[in-house]
């Protein structure tokens, strides 16, 4: 009963820490990565459909993204739909390859989205901190109903404690490493 309340809430922190590795690897950094464009739809053969759908996405080098169409019918479907959507970036056509060239990030824009990774990093604490309130609170519900014992209570409230610590520095080195990366360009 506790081991499974400690186990759900060890889960739901760790899907915390999964968004926001997600979150954070769609930020443009100057780097070239394919996360960047995972959100674009193409409209293609009468339907919006995923990027990587109708067409192959690679890294050229570390500062551009290669898009190949499978039909090169699509390529100027495809260069509308990255123009239309919000990355920033120019595509630069050659035939049916689409080349996405990352522009150097400013000093700026850098402390920008270190900002941006530190509130997004701030927002997992949150959900994480929020996670231990349910568990504890179960655990309370459990010793009000009589299910438990005090000290049942203590080491469980402990043993979350202990989770939830450890993921709170998870987020802190992800965020850290990531504001690393940034500043590193």
């Amino acid at each position: 009963m506790l081991n499974d309340i400690k186990n759900d809430a060890q889960t739901r922190m760790g899907k915390s820490i999964d968004a926001l590795k997600h979150d954070l690897t769609r930020l443009r950094t100057g780097r070239a990565s394919t996360a960047l464009v995972d959100n674009i739809r193409v409209p293609a053969w009468g339907q919006d459909m995923p990027l990587n759908q109708v067409a192959t996405v690679g890294i050229g080098d570390a500062r551009s993204i290669i898009i190949t169409p499978f039909d090169k019918s699509l390529v100027a479907a495809v260069e509308k739909a990255i123009l239309g959507s919000d990355i920033g970036i120019t595509p630069t056509t050659a035939g049916t390859v689409i080349r996405l060239n990352m522009p150097p990030l400013t000093e700026e824009r850098r402390k920008e989205l270190a900002k941006h990774v530190a509130h997004e990093g701030e927002n997992a604490k949150i959900a994480i901190r929020n996670i231990r309130r349910d568990a504890i609170q179960q655990v309370k519900d459990l010793l009000k109903d009589k299910q438990i014992t005090e000290d049942d209570e203590r080491k469980a409230e402990d043993d979350i404690q202990k989770v939830t610590d450890r993921f709170v520095k998870d987020v802190d080195a992800v965020v850290k490493a990531k504001e690393e990366e940034l500043m590193a360009l």
